[in-house]
């Protein structure tokens, strides 16, 4: 398989890149760096069977030539993470809709495959508990910009699914639900690697809001995994899957969680979300995936549990900080 990742050089695209190598397929990287790091690929320079493209996917003539050398394209490009969604909404719209509209066009012409990467954003404030692919989506009002992402990325949904109607392009939808592991920072607001980061240096875990929010965290191992194995399945084609753990915590019990792993004399305190990011700031209380219809296809079931993966988080930053100290020995 000649497989094209858009966004390769961020933390999950890095993973999935990793995975095809080892399964022995070819894999096309193309990344602007945006929020991406050339630093996740660097391991994986020499392979003969790897290449990295420095490009934006909205440039048509970059994005053409990598497309049309490839036989399925896992699209991954999008802003991510909520304080960048909060600070940055024209960025967030622009580069998760035009994106993907320059994805399926080019896609269409030779019929490759798209795996799109889609998230649990899109189920917005909806209460029902386990969040199902049928369910409708409760977004808030267009006043406030938190909700930009999840309408964006929503929008790529039904152009995907649009494509594959009419133009028959074959497309299969993974909405991530909270896909951490090594490599993962915490720029943009991503929860568990701030924890870890504030832990391991002995500053204040801050937890915004109450701390009762809860949410699943699935390891980037076990995601890739699964978006290999959809991108394989004929009966995935024109489908949406929830893909993510339905194991959850709440977020002031996964602090300290990440206290007690790293061994940390830090202090958690509770920051409120005005304070974090704007006032009337909006978030979901819960977010849990039902996962029976990926299990059936494809029998997925998350390999990790929530100890491993805090640990698997540790183990990366503790890595990562002596880097420098070891370069500087040899």
């Amino acid at each position: 398989m000649r497989a094209l990742i858009t966004g390769g050089a961020g933390f999950i695209g890095s993973h999935l890149a990793e995975r095809l190598l080892g399964r022995g397929h070819h894999v096309l990287v193309i990344d602007d760096l945006s929020t991406g790091s050339l630093e996740n690929l660097r391991h994986l320079e020499g392979n003969p069977r790897f290449e990295c493209l420095i490009a934006s996917i909205m440039d048509k003539r970059a994005a053409a030539d990598a497309v049309d050398r490839s036989e399925v394209i896992f699209h991954l490009a999008a802003a991510v993470g909520v304080r960048l969604i909060v600070e940055n909404p024209v960025r967030t719209i622009e580069t998760n809709v035009k994106g993907t509209e320059v994805v399926l066009e080019l896609a269409e012409r030779k019929g490759q495959k798209v795996i799109l990467a889609s998230t649990s954003e899109v189920y917005g404030k909806a209460s029902k508990i386990p969040f199902s692919e049928e369910d409708d989506l409760v977004l808030g009002p267009t006043v406030k910009g938190r909700w930009s992402y999840a309408c964006s990325k929503a929008l790529d949904e039904f152009l995907a699914l649009a494509y594959w109607r009419e133009r028959n392009v074959p497309v299969v939808i993974a909405r991530l639900f909270n896909t951490v592991g090594p490599r993962q920072v915490g720029r943009y607001g991503m929860v568990l690697p701030n924890f870890v980061r504030q832990a391991l240096e002995g500053r204040p875990i801050t937890v915004f809001g109450d701390g009762l929010q809860s949410r699943c965290f699935c390891h980037v191992s076990d995601a890739v995994g699964a978006l290999i194995e959809l991108a394989q399945q004929p009966d995935a084609i024109g489908e949406v899957y929830n893909l993510g753990s339905d194991r959850e915590v709440a977020i002031w019990d996964l602090a300290e969680q990440v206290k007690a792993l790293t061994g940390s004399p830090s202090e958690i305190v509770r920051i409120p979300y005005e304070q974090a990011y704007s006032t009337g700031f909006e978030d979901m209380r819960r977010r849990v995936p039902d996962i029976r219809k990926i299990g059936r296809l494809i029998g997925f079931q998350p390999a990790h549990s929530l100890e491993e993966i805090i640990q698997s988080v540790v183990d990366d930053h503790r890595q990562r900080a002596s880097g420098p100290q070891r370069r500087a020995s040899q």
